[in-house]
């Protein structure tokens, strides 16, 4: 089946990565494996979140053009194709910035003082000045992230769900406020000319249901029927008789549907989750003699003092990240090996190695390909801003003719 351009955007999905340095195996598990898999199902637009690494770190943020290069880079080499999806950097379409003051002037401060993160994101930094309106503001601009590209998922993981939460109540307002037309009966009627009759007077039959006698079903059969005349149908001509069916508006601003990613606490070499923070990260692509180096210094069962004391594979960091990479046969050996004293752990920690030099072998190569030709990084950077800022123009001029600071 031939996807139509409504289709498309029902199937759009938006995300982005703040810019804080080279991709690490906890961002590849954590987040970047599913993006891989999303960009053969869905239109994806996948962007380094640069201007979102200036709320916490602006005293320090010589270098992030570059860094931004260079995850882009990592998220090639690791699967994202740019042919399938559009992979840029958010500052390169100045519409993110705009939306995100546009937005500003309606959100009531108490709905970026509740979200969980801020106070959490304040106790944890605590050596930072966070007592900014950027860092305030943070999760309005990803909101005008988001919305920019009116996507129907945005993949998060339960600790972003918030954040999508914020974006959905943003738009509502947004749309309750400036979805009103002047002639907008008028306008939705000219939309129901364009399909037939049948269809056009079964809708009207829906509509007067669920606006007079509040039959829910009414509503969902009314939903239905735009769903299949969405092909005859631009984008805004759906929004708006979406909008006269509910009895609203025109929805300007979809509102966005979490896809829930199944949270992955990728462990780090010391067992704590893997963070630059930390300083306990294998980097995505890094040279296989540093990742065994890393791998054999990694800290154990602390009752394995000599290699004849049994171990519990529980209480070792190696065993979380066996879990990750072994298959039953290896995890068995090693599980058994550990408890009986059997094998001493520079031999538990062999296997894991390979497995995961054998897992960034092909990234490697295809990183080593991007670094001989980087205008070719540059070409692919450049064309999917170009793509991403034309979705965003679009956006932002019914966003201003909405709010009257521009013509139709």
């Amino acid at each position: 089946m031939t996807l139509t351009k409504s289709d498309l955007d029902n199937r759009r999905i938006v995300s982005g990565m703040r810019v804080t340095g080279r991709i690490h195996l906890g961002n590849y598990h954590g987040a970047l494996k599913n993006w891989i898999k999303l960009q053969h199902e869905y239109e994806c637009y996948f962007f380094a979140a640069d201007i979102h690494a200036l709320t916490t770190n602006y005293e320090h943020s010589a270098g992030t053009a570059a860094l931004s290069r260079l995850m882009i880079r990592d998220w090639i080499a690791a699967g994202l194709d740019p042919k399938l999806c559009k992979i840029f950097i958010q500052s390169g379409v100045p519409q993110h910035a705009e939306l995100h003051l546009l937005l500003s002037m309606i959100t009531p401060l108490s709905w970026l003082e509740r979200v969980p993160t801020y106070k959490d994101q304040q106790e944890k930094l605590d050596d930072r000045d966070l007592a900014t309106y950027g860092f305030l503001g943070y999760p309005l601009l990803q909101s005008a992230d988001i919305l920019l590209y009116k996507p129907r998922y945005v993949p998060v993981g339960e600790d972003q769900v918030s954040h999508v939460e914020l974006t959905r109540e943003v738009a509502r307002r947004f749309n309750f406020m400036f979805g009103r037309e002047v002639d907008f009966q008028e306008k939705a009627h000219a939309v129901l000319a364009k399909i037939n009759k049948k269809q056009a007077k079964l809708f009207s039959e829906y509509l007067n249901r669920y606006q007079q006698q509040g039959d829910l079903q009414a509503l969902q059969q009314g939903k239905e029927l735009l769903t299949q005349v969405a092909a005859n149908l631009s984008v805004t001509d759906k929004e708006r008789l979406t909008g006269y069916l509910e009895g609203r508006g025109r929805i300007i601003l979809p509102e966005p549907e979490v896809l829930l990613t199944k949270e992955s606490k990728f462990p780090g070499l010391d067992g704590q989750k893997m963070s630059k923070s930390y300083n306990n990260t294998i980097a995505l692509t890094e040279a296989p003699e540093s990742v065994a180096a890393k791998i054999k210094k990694m800290p154990t069962d602390p009752a394995r003092i000599k290699r004849t004391d049994p171990g519990d594979p529980e209480k070792c960091p190696v065993w979380s990240l066996h879990k990750i990479y072994s298959d039953s046969q290896v995890l068995d050996w090693a599980n058994n090996g550990c408890r009986s004293a059997g094998i001493g752990c520079l031999e538990c920690k062999a296997p894991l190695i390979d497995s995961i030099i054998a897992e960034q072998k092909p990234m490697i190569a295809r990183e080593k390909e991007l670094e001989r030709d980087p205008e070719l990084l540059q070409h692919i950077i450049a064309e999917a801003t170009d793509a991403a800022r034309d979705t965003a123009a679009r956006t932002l001029t019914e966003v201003k003719i909405a709010m009257g600071i521009a013509d139709a």
